[in-house]
């Protein structure tokens, strides 16, 4: 089996309610299984979170932090969720100052409609502290026009907003232009998702080089730019040419590799995620392993 292939059938499996719930049914295998994911996840409390936030904190570190969830598509779950993250927002006064909340707006409502999740984003806006922001996670690209509107609407009144920024999916090269012209910071990825032909660019050589172009074009525009790619090659070429752009990682993911660029002095905040729907989070990570 190739290892595309491989992603693909792990990813499958990672998106799939049925061989969740099995798993979780038989709990040997559910305590294999969050052993593994440990090193990706702060834990099931939200207190376990701010533990590694602090700890981060105390070795030059910053922090967003995210309470699982993803395609809520029932109004009463969405609004529970996002009343979680409101309570998340408020407590950010009591970390550190570089502390953010990432979020995914389909856990708060955007497969109920764009309308309901715009109010949820407001209330966990309305509850952060001055000088605190958002981080909002891309999805899917069924769900990107839909997520672009919501994003545009709160940068609009205001909020503080940063947008992940997927180098894989061929609308991004001139999707980018309408974000940074609202407002908005955007954090580059390369893109997670398993899509459709014609919808995105292959793994590998192809959106390498795509985002590549994109870093370069939106530092040129004056943007406001986290580069969030564990690929060491394209980072380091991308930090000699556009100087020390802050760098996004993921928690459990080259940890040597993020103090080394504290050290010398590139600002690095690492992704930490919480809560009990740490399943599929963590077969996605198990998908990316497999190579392109």
């Amino acid at each position: 089996m190739t290892a595309s292939l491989r992603r693909r059938v792990v990813y499958a499996l990672a998106t799939n309610d049925g061989f969740e719930a099995a798993v979780r049914r038989a709990r040997p295998l559910m305590r294999a299984s969050y052993s593994r994911a440990r090193r990706y996840v702060a834990g099931e409390r939200f207190q376990d979170a701010v533990e590694v936030v602090e700890r981060l904190h105390r070795d030059g570190v910053a922090a967003s932090i995210d309470f699982f969830g993803e395609q809520v598509a029932n109004p009463d779950a969405a609004r529970a969720a996002a009343d979680a993250y409101v309570s998340l927002a408020g407590s950010l006064g009591e970390l550190p100052v570089d502390t953010s909340v990432a979020i995914d707006l389909s856990h708060i409502g955007l497969d109920v409609s764009s309308d309901y999740c715009r109010r949820q984003l407001e209330r966990i806006v309305e509850a952060l502290p001055n000088g605190r922001r958002i981080d909002v996670g891309a999805e899917d690209s069924s769900r990107t026009d839909a997520t672009h509107a919501v994003v545009l609407a709160a940068a609009q009144a205001g909020a503080p907003i940063q947008m992940t920024l997927q180098a894989n999916l061929c609308r991004s090269a001139t999707d980018w232009q309408r974000l940074v012209e609202a407002g908005l910071a955007i954090r580059l990825v390369k893109g997670a998702y398993v899509e459709p032909p014609g919808v995105a660019l292959a793994y590998g050589e192809e959106t390498d080089v795509a985002y590549l172009h994109l870093a370069h074009a939106l530092h040129e525009a004056g943007a406001r730019l986290a580069l969030a790619t564990h690929d060491r090659v394209v980072r380091e070429a991308l930090v000699a040419a556009l100087g020390p752009t802050p760098v996004e990682m993921l928690l459990g993911v080259r940890g040597e590799e993020a103090a080394r660029l504290v050290r010398r002095g590139v600002p690095v905040r690492l992704y930490v995620p919480y809560g009990e729907g740490w399943f599929r989070y963590w077969m996605r990570r198990v998908a990316e392993a497999q190579g392109t």
